[in-house]
């Protein structure tokens, strides 16, 4: 940890910050490519003003810090050359009135009050307005699994695993009525999660290819070890003359993989 680039600018920070131990090495891995170039950084929850502080020493001078807080007080880091914002993170016409004041961002960092609705606003709000490339990362995302944040149903982490189906349902094959093409890809960490931006990417239609080399027509093992299904491929080489039986096969196929599953287990 002390040879983190992040680290080290968080303690050159005049004034007060809280990190735990495990962020920086996240933050380097994600932030790195960033830093000393011409970007818009938002930071919600500033509190005492340190990690301001910290994040104009980890990026350099050509980046644009924002701040945003629900503390009047917080206009004070103005004087410093920051720019503040005051508004709740779960107001989502404050959202819509700052994103057409600064305009396109490359980073957020969600470091705010933590409650449920602060977190999945915020998401919602902001994912339109980032640069290609760009991140969202939200941190702190333990209070998914402590009481005083909102109901356990509607957490942050259960967003994020909707969110998590969402992308993989831009498969071509799965349905595209739910879909998420915002967000091309989700970054989880221990109280971290970083949604990656590439709208050009995530719109990309997902379709089978084939590089046209030649077919040694290797025969399918899939189901090899499941003994249930292959009793049930030697029936049907005697009665798939019979009509819907191919269809009845199939359907029995899909049951017993899930009736079956030695994966179980790792579910508790």
């Amino acid at each position: 940890m002390k040879t983190s680039p992040s680290f080290s600018a968080y303690k050159k920070s005049p004034y007060r910050s809280i990190k735990h131990t495990t962020y920086f090495n996240v933050y380097d891995h994600l932030f790195s490519k960033f830093r000393n170039k011409k970007i818009v950084f938002i930071e919600i929850g500033v509190l005492a003003g340190g990690s301001l502080f910290m994040w104009r020493n980890f990026f350099g001078s050509k980046a644009r810090i924002i701040g945003i807080d629900m503390n009047p007080n917080a206009k004070k880091w103005e004087k410093h050359g920051f720019e503040i914002f005051i508004g709740s993170q779960s107001d989502k016409h404050f959202w819509r009135n700052l994103c057409k004041k600064i305009g396109k961002i490359d980073v957020v960092l969600d470091d705010g009050g933590h409650t449920y609705d602060q977190q999945i606003i915020t998401t919602e709000m902001l994912l339109e307005n980032i640069k290609d490339g760009g991140l969202l990362v939200v941190e702190d995302t333990h209070t998914s699994y402590m009481k005083g944040f909102g109901a356990p149903k509607y957490s942050f982490i259960n967003y994020t695993k909707n969110m998590i189906d969402r992308i993989n349902r831009r498969f071509s094959k799965l349905s595209y009525e739910k879909n998420e093409t915002r967000v091309w890809s989700i970054e989880i960490y221990e109280s971290i999660v970083a949604f990656c931006i590439n709208k050009k990417q995530s719109s990309l239609i997902s379709e089978p290819t084939d590089n046209g080399g030649k077919n040694d027509n290797s025969v399918d093992y899939r189901y090899e070890d499941h003994k249930s299904i292959k009793d049930l491929e030697y029936m049907n080489k005697f009665l798939k003359y019979i009509p819907g039986f191919k269809l009845i096969v199939k359907q029995l196929k899909f049951f017993l993989v899930r009736i079956n599953s030695k994966s179980k287990t790792f579910f508790r």
